[in-house]
């Protein structure tokens, strides 16, 4: 299916106040030309078979290394609690927000 779209001043204005961008009437001329030639590269690209292609979701096809999913506390519970103003029995104190 061709995409093919004739653009024209009209176009590229409400083209434009719908993306609230404000272009003046040579910008309008300069876009009329550019807007028309991706349309016609989205054409070209229809052209293309890939109906054989798998989709990419990387360049090299490499298996990352995994870890368990496991819930842990990381380990650190000192180390971060040594930041704290203020701990009890392994825990932050905070100020009380409600009564």
């Amino acid at each position: 299916a061709k995409w093919h779209m004739s653009l024209d001043h009209a176009t590229v204005r409400r083209i434009a106040r719908l993306a609230r961008i404000e272009v003046t009437d040579d910008e309008v001329e300069t876009y009329v030309g550019e807007l028309s030639n991706i349309f016609e590269w989205i054409d070209q690209l229809s052209e293309v078979d890939t109906q054989n292609v798998l989709p990419m979701t990387r360049v090299v096809d490499v298996q990352l290394p995994k870890r368990k999913d496991e819930v842990t506390d990381g380990g650190a519970r000192d180390d971060v609690l040594a930041n704290a103003p203020e701990t009890d029995d392994g825990c932050f104190v905070v100020p009380k927000v409600l009564e």
